[in-house]
């Protein structure tokens, strides 16, 4: 039985990712994909940030809470589309988390802190939001990156690249070059990065 209010709140976020219709395979088992998602958020933000605020632990976990239920393809397939449906997922998001956060008794103020995280707002100022988008651009590279190259131009790919490492901090720049890669992988981010 979840104890702390944050282990509440992990467990209901987890209880409605785990509904997603989409899955992965992860060692053999078919795990849903938002799931694994919001847990590989919490075990990279912890392996990245000694020690989390209470407020960024759920907005990591809490990153892409009930993803499926906007599809990517309600919106124009342009770049004006994807930013209108990122920017909708944004509040989608943090308006999910704060039901459940309210749900177990988190005052207003830890809310609107969460909610500011999970959108995003005055990143490069706000020391949250740049922990919080290194940890989503981490996840990205330690966990899909291959799968997202081997499907895209090496052009797409390393304009991806730029603007990902763009967004990160160089603590975070420093992490992701930590990681290990496949040779082609790491090929195209050293062009993009070069």
């Amino acid at each position: 039985m979840p104890t702390t209010k944050l282990d509440q709140v992990f467990s209901l976020i987890d209880k409605l990712n785990a509904q997603d219709p989409n899955t992965e395979n992860v060692n053999k088992e078919q795990v849903a994909k938002e799931l694994i998602y919001g847990q590989r958020m919490s075990a990279t933000l912890s392996k990245f940030e000694k020690t989390p605020s209470e407020a960024l632990e759920i907005a990591a976990r809490a990153q892409h809470i009930c993803r499926w239920e906007i599809p990517r393809n309600q919106y124009p397939m342009d770049r004006v589309g994807y930013l209108k449906w990122r920017e909708e997922l944004k509040k989608f998001h943090a308006a999910k988390t704060s039901e459940i956060m309210s749900e177990v008794g988190y005052d207003q103020e830890m809310i609107d802190r969460v909610s500011f995280l999970i959108q995003k707002k005055k990143l490069k100022k706000d020391e949250g939001t740049q922990i919080l988008e290194d940890v989503i651009c981490l996840v990205f590279l330690e966990f899909y990156y291959t799968d997202f190259f081997e499907k895209h131009s090496d052009e797409k790919v390393i304009d991806i690249l730029q603007k990902t490492w763009r967004k990160m901090s160089e603590r975070g720049q420093e992490a992701a070059l930590q990681l290990s890669y496949t040779e082609k992988g790491l090929e195209l981010i050293q062009k993009a990065i070069g």
